[in-house]
């Protein structure tokens, strides 16, 4: 009886590290996939009223960490380049460069890092965390779907996500008048990354 009673015991040992063993593997660290184009910041701005404004920015880099088995442990950092700004009319992006917007010059990268992923099941979430634009932070929840994942032709893993967030640029600083409607900025995030 003794004897049994050990073996169960080192039974259930063995059975609860390859359970905590599995639940580490599936948490993984992927390269936001920016060299192949794969993944894109864009964003959409009231014009007069009567239309939008859109464009994207360039470049940017960044990575994340998907744990599908303990969302809590889901992690986002990116870094912007704020002068790849692109609304594909050239003297409006010098204006968005200036000091009455984004001043690019002075600020030249904008930075978001994750402080928490709150699973919202079917695959949705709200990830919050801390946006550094002009200078100033501010806390930001970006809605956030997963939208696949899966083996690549060239031998990787990859996971994509979809997000959105409206900002307002007046919590930045940017006080430029176009109207109260274009206060708001309606960001429109696509992340593909490859699995590290």
């Amino acid at each position: 009886m003794k004897l049994v009673t050990l073996k169960n015991i080192a039974i259930a040992s063995a059975f609860a590290s390859i359970t905590a063993f599995s639940t580490a593997a599936s948490a993984a660290d992927y390269v936001i996939d920016t060299e192949g184009a794969h993944a894109s910041i864009n964003f959409k701005i009231d014009h007069l009223g009567v239309s939008y404004v859109v464009g994207r920015f360039n470049e940017f880099n960044g990575t994340f960490t998907y744990d599908a088995e303990n969302p809590s442990n889901n992690k986002v950092e990116v870094t912007v380049n704020t002068a790849s700004v692109d609304s594909n009319h050239a003297e409006r992006d010098r204006h968005i460069r200036s000091s009455d917007f984004i001043d690019a010059s002075k600020w030249s990268q904008a930075h978001f890092v994750s402080t928490n992923y709150a699973d919202q099941g079917d695959g949705k979430a709200e990830l919050t965390g801390n946006l550094t634009l002009f200078g100033k932070t501010r806390e930001i929840t970006i809605d956030v779907e997963k939208y696949g994942e899966g083996q690549d032709p060239w031998g990787g893993y990859r996971a994509g996500f979809t997000g959105t967030v409206a900002l307002n640029i007046t919590d930045f600083g940017i006080d430029f008048n176009l109207g109260s409607a274009a206060q708001t900025v309606y960001m429109d995030l696509v992340v593909e990354g490859i699995r590290q």
